[in-house]
């Protein structure tokens, strides 16, 4: 903040109880000496420190008890070397208990009498806010102008008491001179702008790390102050910040290139990132080298991922952001009302491809061959993308710099889980679509990503209103995008920077062996044939193969029509398994496969008419990678008309019980009431 030209830092963080829930008890000695050298280290770097009290939930305003709990509470602050406050009542009930119905003529009257109360008792300092309840257009009541509350603050609260102000909106897409000229005048002051722009407390799964951007250079001169609430990761808002500095220095510029500063700021913001990331890299490996004891002390350190090479940037190795990485993270985690670049293209691509897979499918015959070629390229474009994506989660979860890790890990694991799910889509529309039971669009497809999902309405909305950024908008592209059991789950305890791929079953692929020493060792391709070879060959499009860095590591098969599927097996494949192996072998293994297929009555099969087979090996340190590859099966299904799904499990397989009824399935029949002992779970698509 300092090197940035910023000087005011507003303390009120809401997991400190003290701050509002527990507004009236005193801070203990420990917790006075952080604070105090938290006002020390401001002041020291000639930041201002204000410190913000948000006793609006359950204050008696008209009890002097209350007042005089909020008097000490304050004077403890003044006293640690605080000599700038906020008093802050914003998001809380309207109405007033009894007693201060009788002791006030309304609610702002109650707010405005104790506010000013407390700032003459702390010595009228120079630096005194109030958030009042009605802080942004769209709460003021019937409207900015009109509403008696805002009039009743301006005409009566202190003239050098400064008011916060949001905008049009709690976050507001744009700010401008003009904007804020109606506030000023009902206020009689010019206000204090609270610019949520970055703020994410309101959805787990958006991060903001785009500029400070639509805040007209000029609007500085018509505002007593700007405070800008960045994301809750600390180590997200180094760009937010970068180029909120940025803007205050181009406050005397009115506006000129306005559009071209703003790009040049985010692109700087971007490559100093990178630097900054990097310093604090070699600081901890500088550390690391200085402690190990070393038979050779003039040689340099060497990062675990290689040396610096020459010029720009660093060396490309794994776990090694990039400048480019940077702007790619920047832009699929873009602002609240705006997509960057790069999420632009991810969703445009994946509605553009989706919207026209017709050409690709199962009756594409007679569709023009450039239109096939156009779709192909197109795809190849989108999987390239998708791609970077996964090498972004890569570099992030491998880099030295564990502060960076811990802060922006979840958000990268989220939007590479729903790459990697849309490039297994993608992948399997080309020639397996047959009823594109998703026709319908989904809304952004008119505006081709450009904006998020909150202007689907027709109007500026908050961006709460479609949640979930750039992976949600992902999902709902999806035929199975509304079954949000299937995309909300937390990260794994131990970040892993494994690559993983999905992808459709391929007939070059090779079905399972057997690994055991019994009458089947002669023929190892028995268990295969048994498990997997009926779905492979009857059903191959419904086939999805999990593969990381070290090759393939599970897989799921489905089963589209149960039905059908069971007639095709007796017709084809058990007199198959018949003449490929001897007498022996054969009377064992028909009879196995026999059972395999099950007897599901007609009850399940009316409103369960697909089955799956998950087989995602055990030592995955990442669950949510078997979850991707079972979405990717459901998403098939559903394409293809499949409106549900069961799967049959062994009671005793807790693991695998937990794990699908985690994602929506439930008991729907179990052993007793049939000949097999397995629990069959099933799921509405």
């Amino acid at each position: 903040m300092q090197c940035w030209g910023l000087n005011t830092y507003l303390y009120g963080p809401k997991d400190d109880l003290k701050h509002r829930l527990l507004w009236r008890e005193v801070y203990s000695p420990e917790e006075e000496g952080q604070l105090r050298t938290l006002i020390v280290e401001a002041e020291s770097r000639g930041l201002r420190f204000v410190y913000a009290l948000s006793p609006g939930q359950d204050i008696v305003f008209s009890s002097s008890c209350d007042l005089t709990l909020l008097k000490r509470k304050l004077t403890q602050v003044s006293d640690l070397g605080c000599q700038a406050f906020a008093i802050l009542f914003d998001d809380i009930d309207h109405s007033m208990c009894q007693a201060d119905s009788e002791a006030f003529a309304s609610f702002a009257h109650a707010q405005v009498t104790v506010t000013n109360e407390i700032y003459r008792f702390l010595g009228e300092p120079p630096v005194f806010l109030f958030c009042p309840t009605e802080y942004c257009s769209s709460l003021c009541s019937p409207s900015v102008s009109k509403s008696s509350y805002l009039q009743t603050i301006g005409e009566d609260l202190l003239p050098d008491i400064t008011v916060i102000w949001t905008g049009s909106k709690v976050i507001s897409r744009r700010l401008s001179v003009e904007s804020v000229a109606e506030v000023e005048s009902v206020l009689q002051r010019p206000p204090l702008i609270w610019d949520n722009l970055h703020a994410n407390d309101y959805d787990s799964r958006r991060l903001f790390l785009g500029p400070f951007k639509d805040r007209e250079p000029q609007l500085r001169h018509h505002l007593r102050g700007l405070l800008l609430n960045p994301n809750c990761e600390f180590e997200a808002n180094y760009i937010p910040l970068h180029t909120l500095g940025s803007w205050h220095r181009a406050g005397n510029e009115e506006g000129k290139g306005e559009e071209h500063s703003e790009r040049r700021w985010v692109e700087k913001a971007a490559m100093q990132y990178v630097h900054w990331y990097y310093r604090r890299e070699r600081q901890e490996e500088q550390q690391i080298w200085e402690n190990r004891r070393s038979d050779e002390p003039n040689q340099p350190p060497v990062s675990k991922y290689g040396v610096k090479s020459q010029g720009r940037g660093f060396c490309s190795g794994k776990g090694l952001l990039s400048e480019s990485q940077v702007r790619l993270l920047v832009g699929l985690h873009y602002l609240p009302h705006e997509h960057g670049a790069s999420a632009q293209k991810l969703l445009q691509d994946l509605t553009w491809l989706k919207a026209n897979c017709h050409v690709v499918g199962v009756n594409s015959k007679k569709v023009p061959s450039q239109k096939t070629d156009e779709w192909r390229g197109r795809a190849s474009k989108f999987l390239s993308l998708c791609e970077d994506i996964a090498q972004l989660h890569c570099s992030v979860v491998g880099g030295a710099n564990r502060a960076v890790l811990y802060d922006l890990y979840p958000y990268v694991w989220d939007l590479r889980n729903m790459a990697l799910l849309a490039k297994a889509f993608i992948c399997w529309l080309d020639g397996r679509v047959l009823i594109p039971s998703w026709s319908v669009c989904y809304p952004c497809d008119a505006g081709c990503g450009k904006t998020s999902g909150a202007d689907v309405l027709g109007v500026e909305s908050e961006p709460w209103v479609f949640k979930g950024g750039v992976s949600g908008e992902v999902q709902m592209l999806l035929p199975i995008g509304s079954s949000s059991e299937l995309f909300t789950h937390p990260p794994p305890l131990f970040p892993t920077s494994r690559l993983y791929n999905i992808r459709p079953y391929h007939s070059k692929d090779k079905v399972g062996r057997s690994r055991r020493n019994e009458s089947s060792a002669a023929h190892p391709e028995v268990i295969g044939d048994r498990c997997l070879g009926p779905c492979l060959a009857l059903c191959p499009e419904y086939s999805f193969i999990l593969e990381d860095e070290l090759g393939v590591c599970g897989c799921v098969l489905g089963i589209l029509d149960v039905r059908s599927f069971a007639k095709r097996c007796q017709a084809s494949w058990i007199p198959a398994m018949r003449d490929k192996y001897p007498p022996k072998i054969n009377k064992d293994l028909i009879q196995l496969m026999e059972e395999d297929q099950g007897e599901y009555p007609d009850s399940l099969l009316y409103h369960f008419p697909s089955q799956l087979r998950l087989d995602a090996l055990p030592e995955l340190v990442d669950i949510s990678v078997s979850r991707i590859l079972l979405t990717s099966l459901l998403t098939a299904l559903k394409a293809n008309g499949s409106q549900g799904v069961f799967c049959e499990v062994q009671p005793t397989d807790r693991q695998r019980l937990e794990f699908l009824t985690k994602l929506g399935f439930l008991e729907i029949l179990r052993g007793e009431a049939r000949s097999r002992e397995g629990v069959v779970l099933g799921r509405l698509l």
